[in-house]
């Protein structure tokens, strides 16, 4: 029930009159009952009637703290009303709870003979305005913190660490069970070998498909022998190996050995890259290492091929901080199982780097599988060109001539490329045509839009044509083979030479010659055009900063320079004395035989291609120094 007061309520009319009651003061005669008023004073009702039901101050009292804003009253009213009141001057007391988001306010409720009623008002944060307007009105108010929720805070921690302490306790449950996969302490079989097994080989590669590396077919071969009969090398005292590194640049055949000898010696075979054994978490590579070694034991005489061992395998000690990270650990482990292997272990372990300069000095052991010379490019031409028909015009010994610094994938990709051209020109065998053009796709890059006439076109010919010349004109140059102005790659046009031997050697006068020739593009363009058109900006130099020669980062912070800064100037001084002198040769072959060269310019126009043959036939038409030195060539030869 509510009671408004200066409202008479009465109990109904069917109630006798004696036993009526009166719940509320009779009105006087001078109470005015408007809206407003009969709002103020039915909300003032409600205000008292709910906190007086929820009031129990004894609990707090004898501690002489307020009651929490839950405990003290359920009666809420707004923030706007609770500033009216402020206003109206019968708020007496605020109490501010919750980082002044509550307040708890006994307000004086004048219908009830000034009886205090507490009430909630839910704030917008502790405003400055409202403490002034509290100092204001000389309300007594004051500020408490937070009170901890006991039941909440457990709450919130199960809610927060649960989860990670539950998987952390299956972690250690799992890891503290012996026959778990991985080894110990590492759960999941995070330490178990990525290695692909093959008990039976069937790789489809022997040593008849490898060619032009007869020093390390050789070797493997006696691998090969060890495997398949070691008594025969242990009974005369011959220890078992314990590796082998290959080492060579890419394409050159070391992992196409490795499948030779599992296909040759038909033991198990394991094979992985070195980047399988590193993950994030610390001792997963070197558990690996101990997984993997473990199982090839077991199955000895066996074989296990590690590819791109440079990825575990780099020089301890130039890590960032020089720290014993997780690669040196792997590292560590995989030379102690390799040291720790007993006499009659049967497992070899064979591992390929292209990246020789970074390994630790330890794995340092290596078989080399160097770039084939001449003899080895005609080998491995030959086993490349079985299965593909030939004109009987290509010479396999003239591809392996015009081949020099090829690698065996390199070779096996020419012919491949070249049956395509003849299957794409509509042709049933491979002429020299074909081969010709893949030579050069594979050096300078795919064939590009071909120019049009214009200045440029002829820039680009007289700059070919000094190459040429200035190569022709200088001894111990190679010959010509061929000069084109079909682009390909970022060339507009270029000049093929055939070196008339394998390279292996290289002599002063032939390095000469090759500045000289290098040269004479330029010195074609200054000599004909004038040097505002030549294309060459900075000159005849070349800048390059020492620290880019070495392909590592940690290596090149922790080279020392080698050289004073005397020699370095006496070095610069030679080499410009060397550039200068050879363009001065260079520009004199251009002016000495402007007529040659304006005629072959006018045929190249034409033709967009000239062989080393045209080339040479119209240069000695024009030119009595090259004729002079066709002579001497020829009374050499006889």
């Amino acid at each position: 029930s509510l009671c408004v007061p200066n409202i008479p309520l009465h109990k109904s009319q069917n109630y006798a009159k004696d036993t009526r009651t009166t719940l509320c003061p009779e009105p006087t005669l001078d109470t005015k009952l408007t809206k407003r008023n009969l709002l103020k004073t039915v909300g003032l009702s409600f205000i008292g009637s709910g906190a007086g039901a929820l009031d129990h101050p004894a609990a707090r009292a004898e501690t002489g703290l307020p009651e929490s804003p839950v405990a003290a009253t359920s009666s809420r009213i707004s923030y706007s009303r609770f500033l009216d009141y402020i206003n109206e001057g019968v708020v007496k007391k605020v109490d501010l709870f919750e980082n002044g988001s509550v307040a708890i306010a006994e307000i004086v409720n004048p219908a009830f003979d000034n009886k205090v009623q507490r009430v909630k008002v839910q704030l917008p944060g502790l405003q400055q305005q409202l403490v002034r307007k509290l100092r204001e009105k000389e309300v007594d108010f004051a500020a408490y913190p937070m009170e901890m929720n006991i039941s909440a805070a457990v709450f919130d921690f199960l809610a927060n660490f649960a989860f990670p302490l539950i998987l952390l306790g299956a972690l250690l449950l799992r890891s503290s069970s012996p026959n778990a996969p991985g080894g110990p302490n590492l759960p999941f079989g995070l330490g178990r070998s990525k290695a692909k097994f093959q008990m039976e080989p069937n790789t489809g590669i022997t040593f008849a498909d490898v060619a032009g590396i007869d020093e390390a077919k050789q070797d493997f071969e006696e691998v090969v022998d060890f495997l398949k009969t070691p008594q025969k090398f242990t009974q005369i005292g011959a220890k078992i190996p314990k590796g082998v590194l290959l080492v060579g640049p890419p394409g050159t055949g070391k992992t196409l050995l490795a499948k030779a000898i599992a296909g040759e010696a038909g033991v198990p075979f394991f094979s992985l890259s070195g980047s399988e054994f590193i993950e994030m978490f610390v001792g997963v590579g070197a558990s690996r290492v101990r997984d993997l070694f473990n199982n090839a034991k077991k199955k000895s005489p066996c074989l296990v091929f590690i590819d791109e061992i440079d990825a575990v395998g780099r020089q301890r000690g130039t890590g960032i901080g020089g720290g014993n990270d997780e690669r040196e650990q792997t590292l560590n482990q995989l030379l102690t199982e390799m040291d720790g292997f007993s006499g009659n272990s049967g497992v070899i372990v064979v591992a390929a780097t292209n990246r020789p300069e970074i390994l630790d000095s330890a794995l340092l052991r290596p078989g080399r599988v160097g770039l084939p010379d001449v003899k080895g490019r005609e080998e491995i031409l030959k086993v490349h060109s079985k299965n593909k028909k030939l004109d009987r015009n290509v010479s396999l010994s003239v591809i392996a001539m015009r081949t020099p610094g090829f690698s065996g994938a390199e070779l096996a990709n020419l012919m491949n490329e070249a049956a395509i051209l003849a299957g794409r020109r509509g042709k049933d065998k491979i002429t020299l045509k074909e081969i010709d053009d893949s030579i050069d796709r594979i050096i300078a890059g795919m064939e590009g839009t071909q120019m049009t006439d214009g200045k440029n076109k002829m820039l680009v010919a007289y700059h070919e044509i000094g190459h040429a010349v200035c190569a022709t004109l200088t001894q111990g140059h190679d010959p010509v083979q061929k000069v084109t102005l079909i682009p390909r790659g970022q060339a507009r046009g270029l000049t093929w030479f055939t070196p008339n031997e394998d390279p292996s050697l290289t002599s002063k006068q032939q390095l000469f010659a090759r500045i000289v020739a290098g040269l004479g593009g330029r010195a074609a363009e200054e000599i004909i055009f004038g040097e505002p058109e030549i294309t060459t900006e900075i000159g005849p130099w070349s800048l390059i900063d020492p620290a880019v020669q070495s392909s590592d980062v940690v290596l090149r912070m922790l080279a020392r320079n080698s050289m004073s800064e005397k020699l370095a100037e006496d070095i610069d001084r030679s080499v410009k004395h060397i550039i200068e002198k050879a363009y001065e040769i260079a520009k004199t072959h251009i002016m000495n035989n402007r007529d040659a060269i304006d005629r072959l310019v006018d045929v190249l126009l034409e033709k967009e291609t000239l062989t080393g043959d045209e080339f040479r036939g119209i240069l000695a038409m024009f030119s009595d120094m090259f004729s002079a030195k066709m002579q001497q060539n020829n009374n050499v030869r006889e």
